[in-house]
C-alpha cells in the first residue's frame, strides 16, 4: 500500500487493521492463496491485477492448453512478490483436490464457467468469474444457488461497475437528477469483432487437449480460428456479441439505473451480411429489454461505421433534462437548454503501475477499474459480504442476453417470471434455458449443487 493511500484511509486504515487476516499497519498475517483456472488473455490480465492489488501468492494454475499454462506460470513467477512458480494442472479438478485456496479465478471460455465455478465453491473458495457467468440460464442459476449454499463470496468481472469515471458519471448525473425521468437508453456496439472468412480444420496441436477443451460443449473439431480467442464467434462455446459486449453495457445500465429483471424481452437479426463466414452468431443483431418504466434497446453490427465514432462500444441514456453518453473510454453529459455540456476521460495509472505499459495484451484502460473491482471483491471476502457485482447480478445480466438469443432463434417476444425463472407460457422458450451436456460432463441443477 501506497504512503498516501494509507493516509487517506485514517481511521478506517486502523479498523481494517483489527480485522481476520491482517497486522498492525494494514499487513495480512498471510498471503490469500490463489488459484487460476483458464490462462488465456483476460485470465492473465485479470490475475495480474491480484497482484498488483495485495501481495498476494498464485499457487496453482489450471489449463487444458500446456503452452499457455506454461507462459502463464513463468509470467507469475516473475511478477509475485515470493518469486515462486506456481504448481502447473491440466485438470482444473486436480487442482483443486491438492490444493487449499483462499480464491480461485475462473477465466475460462463461456462453456465451462458453471463447472468449474461450482467445483471451486464447493472445495471452499471464494470466486471472480468472468462474464458471461454461463451459456444456458440454468447453469446461472445453480451458480447462484452454489455460492448462497456454500457461503461464498462471489463476483462477476462486469468491472463497469467499479469504472471510476462512470462511477463520477452516475453520481453526478443520474443520481443527481441532471438528467430528469429517464425513459429510454441506448446500448451498442460496432465493433469488427466477429471472425471472418474460412480456416480448414486441423490436428490438434500436441500440446493442446482439444477434447478437455471443449468439454460439456458440443464438439467441433479442432480449428484455429476457435483457440486460441476466436471461440466467442462460435454458439457451441458462447454467447455471441450480445453474450459478449451487450452483457457489460445492460449490467452498467442496470447498476446505474437500479434495475432488476426486464418484463419482457425481444430480439431479430441474424446473419445478415458476412454470409460466407465460418462464424455462427449474428453479425447484426437489436434486443429491446422493456423494463416498464424504462425501455433498453441493443444493437451491434460487426460491419459498417458506427454512427458515434467516439462512441462505437457503449451506452446513451435518454432524460428530460439531458443525454449522457457513457463508454469504457470515456462520458459526455449534454443538458438540454442552458447549461454547459461535460465531458470526462479515462483515467489512467501507467505512473503508478509501470507495468501497465508493457504487459501484453492489457487493456490499459480497463486495468484501473479492474484493480478497484478486485478491492471491492477482497473487501467482501473479508467483511463476508456481496461485491458490487455479486453473482446474482452477474446471473441476471448474463440471462437477459441468453434470453434474447432465445427470442432471436424463437421469432418471438419472451415475458420473464423472475421468480419461477421461467418463460411465461412458452414451453419450447423453458426447454432452452439449459442444453444439453456432451457426455460424461453432467448439467448443474440447481437444487443439488
Amino acid at each position: 500500500m501506497r504512503r498516501r493511500d494509507f493516509l487517506k484511509m485514517g481511521a478506517a486504515g486502523l479498523t481494517l487493521s483489527t480485522m481476520p487476516g491482517y497486522a498492525v499497519g494494514l499487513t495480512r498475517t498471510k498471503p490469500r492463496r490463489i488459484g487460476l483456472i483458464g490462462c488465456g488473455w483476460y485470465g492473465k490480465s485479470v490475475l495480474l491485477r491480484f497482484l498488483q492489488v495485495e501481495p498476494c501468492e498464485v499457487v496453482a494454475l489450471a489449463d487444458v492448453d500446456g503452452r499457455m499454462l506454461e507462459e502463464a506460470a513463468q509470467i507469475v513467477a516473475e511478477r509475485q512478490k515470493s518469486g515462486k512458480k506456481p504448481r502447473i494442472y491440466r485438470d482444473f479438478r486436480k487442482m483443486l483436490a491438492e490444493n487449499e485456496f483462499d480464491i480461485v479465478q475462473v477465466s475460462t471460455p463461456d462453456h465451462w464457467h458453471a463447472l468449474a465455478a461450482i467445483e471451486a465453491m464447493k472445495a471452499g473458495a471464494d470466486v471472480y468469474v468472468e462474464k458471461p457467468i454461463s451459456v444456458d440460464v440454468v447453469e446461472g442459476a445453480a451458480m447462484v444457488a452454489a455460492a448462497r449454499k456454500y457461503n461464498r463470496v462471489v463476483q462477476v468481472n462486469t468491472q463497469r461497475r467499479s469504472t471510476p469515471h462512470l462511477i463520477e458519471a452516475r453520481d453526478r448525473f443520474i443520481k443527481e437528477g441532471k438528467l430528469g425521468k429517464i425513459g429510454h437508453v441506448e446500448i451498442y456496439c460496432y465493433y469488427h469483432m466477429r471472425r471472418r472468412g474460412q480456416v480448414p480444420d486441423q490436428q490438434p496441436p500436441d500440446y493442446l487437449d482439444w477434447d478437455f477443451w471443449c468439454g460439456p460443449a458440443p464438439y467441433r473439431p479442432y480449428n484455429p480460428a476457435i483457440h486460441p480467442r476466436g471461440w466467442r464467434s462460435f454458439k457451441e462455446f458462447g454467447n455471441g456479441i450480445i453474450g459478449d459486449m451487450c452483457i457489460h453495457m445492460l449490467d452498467m445500465v442496470r447498476w446505474m439505473l437500479d434495475l432488476g429483471w426486464p418484463k419482457r424481452i425481444s430480439s431479430a437479426g441474424g446473419i445478415l451480411v458476412d454470409k460466407d463466414s465460418m462464424a455462427n452468431v449474428p453479425d447484426t443483431q437489436t434486443a429491446v429489454f422493456d423494463f416498464g418504466d424504462a425501455t433498453v434497446v441493443w444493437e451491434h453490427r460487426t460491419w459498417g461505421k458506427a454512427p458515434n465514432p467516439d462512441y462505437p462500444w457503449g451506452a446513451t441514456f435518454y432524460g428530460d433534462k439531458g443525454t449522457l453518453h457513457a463508454s469504457v473510454f470515456r462520458y459526455d453529459f449534454i443538458p438540454e437548454g442552458q447549461g454547459e455540456p461535460v465531458h470526462q476521460d479515462v483515467q489512467y495509472e501507467l505512473d503508478e503501475y509501470p507495468e501497465d505499459r508493457t504487459e501484453k495484451d492489457l487493456e490499459r484502460h480497463v486495468a484501473p477499474a479492474i484493480r478497484r473491482h478486485i478491492r471491492n471483491f477482497l473487501d467482501a471476502v473479508d467483511s463476508r459480504s456481496r461485491p458490487v457485482a455479486d453473482i446474482e447480478q452477474g446471473f441476471i445480466s448474463s440471462a437477459c442476453c441468453i434470453l434474447a438469443n432465445i427470442s432471436l432463434e424463437l421469432g418471438r417476444d419472451i415475458t420473464w417470471d423472475p421468480e419461477k425463472l421461467q418463460v411465461v407460457g412458452d414451453e419450447a422458450a423453458n426447454q432452452r434455458l439449459a442444453r444439453s451436456y456432451r457426455a460424461p460432463w453432467q448439467h448443474p441443477n440447481p437444487e443439488q449443487v
